[in-house]
């Protein structure tokens, strides 16, 4: 039995204009993966090429051990939150709960009316009068009520207050308790993947440019801060990206080459995700 969650080789997805891999990285079960990467950079078609919503033009996708994720038995074990709530607006908390019961056949009652109760969802109101914090906790209520081993969220916590942001890490914090649980989250809030996030994987212009421990991601790379004269003494080997100021340069490093005399400091995900990036 393989000890990942998901496994990608060798993808490739094309279209007019964008073209998607060769992509080949896998989720090891029992972590929480942040990915990460500009507007456009191919976040969301991975994810719909994981979930069976694009077919790829080549490559392999294996999800908890099946190739073929389309059948019902296997979305049942996915969980999956989007950006937006897709039910017709006219549906309220009762008739999305009969819905999901018909569709999912690992379907906890008792667990989503706990969740139900936790956010407090109201039963009558249509949703198309939720908000979108409301309707963001009602998609999770029902991503984790079907047994799901495998969490996928697409932006899900975009556009949400601080408040609410920190009720689903929690919510998200409890699924990890059970060790066969994963997760997958891109978000561009890169402080909430720094509290949950084990791996970082980082893709750019259609390709994987990291995957790596967001431990040991921080701990590869540093930030320093000289004149202009002494950047330019550094070796530019070592060097992953540069921004020019008034008073001189702010560059990542690869820490492990620096001269020892260099005075640096820790950078964050997003330091390491806007120098790769823009980092002249």
């Amino acid at each position: 039995m393989s000890n990942y969650a998901v496994e990608i080789e060798n993808l490739n997805k094309k279209f007019d204009g964008f073209k998607l891999g060769p992509l080949n990285f896998n989720i090891p079960k029992g972590t929480v993966v942040g990915f990460i990467g500009q507007n456009g950079a191919g976040k969301s078609t991975t994810i719909k090429l994981i979930l069976g919503l694009l077919n790829k033009d080549s490559g392999k996708i294996e999800v908890l051990g099946e190739q073929d994720t389309r059948s019902i038995k296997h979305k049942d074990k996915i969980g999956v939150v989007f950006d937006d709530l897709f039910f017709p607006e006219e549906m309220d908390l009762r008739s999305i709960e009969r819905l999901c019961s018909s569709i999912y056949s690992n379907w906890e009652s008792e667990r989503f009316s706990d969740f139900k109760n936790k956010f407090n969802l109201p039963e009558k109101q249509v949703i198309k009068n939720y908000s979108r914090g409301m309707k963001m906790k009602l998609s999770i209520a029902i991503a984790l009520s079907h047994n799901a081993e495998l969490l996928i969220l697409d932006e899900a916590t975009s556009g949400l207050d601080p408040v609410v942001r920190e009720e689903i890490l929690e919510i998200l914090y409890d699924f990890m308790q059970k060790e066969e649980h994963t997760i997958l989250i891109s978000s561009h809030i890169l402080s909430d993947l720094e509290k949950i996030a084990d791996y970082i994987a980082f893709i750019n212009e259609g390709k994987i440019l990291f995957f790596e421990s967001k431990e040991d991601l921080k701990e590869e790379y540093a930030i320093c801060t000289l004149s202009n004269e002494d950047a330019d003494k550094l070796d530019e080997s070592i060097v992953v990206g540069r921004r020019k100021h008034s008073f001189g340069q702010e560059i990542l490093i690869k820490r492990k080459f620096a001269p020892r005399d260099l005075k640096t400091q820790r950078p964050s995900i997003e330091d390491i995700m806007i120098y790769f990036v823009k980092g002249a």
